[in-house]
């Protein structure tokens, strides 16, 4: 059997799909997944809901989104014109997830916050 794509393995400095890492690891789209979860929501939805991210990071993490196939962009041509964000499939099957490292961020919060509270104290 014989595939067009080389082998994948995100381990190897060159490997490609350490791209895809990059954009799914981050935190703002980790949260854009979230917000997106159920609905469909125009820019200033997703700006008023993903609380500190700034209209340029908004509009980057969007486009890398949407390039990668986890999200469409639908444009309505009207006054003033209106944009709406969508997960696809693709980015749906992200949910499952990116919502289990949100619930294992909670639950391990106060865990990590004395450890590094006890890290600092010894001046490392």
């Amino acid at each position: 059997m014989h595939s067009l794509e080389p082998e994948l393995n995100p381990y190897l400095q060159g490997c490609p799909t350490r791209r895809i890492l990059d954009l799914i690891g981050d935190r703002w789209t980790v949260l854009i997944v979230g917000a997106l979860a159920d609905e469909t929501r125009r820019f200033s939805e997703l700006l008023r809901s993903v609380d500190g991210i700034s209209q340029k990071m908004l509009t980057q993490t969007l486009r890398a989104m949407e390039r990668d196939g986890l999200l469409t962009r639908t444009a309505y041509l009207q006054v003033p014109v209106r944009v709406d964000y969508r997960l696809t499939e693709a980015g749906q099957s992200l949910r499952a997830p990116l919502k289990v490292l949100e619930d294992w961020s909670i639950e391990h919060f106060a865990d990590i916050r004395r450890s590094r509270t006890e890290y600092d104290s010894l001046g490392a």
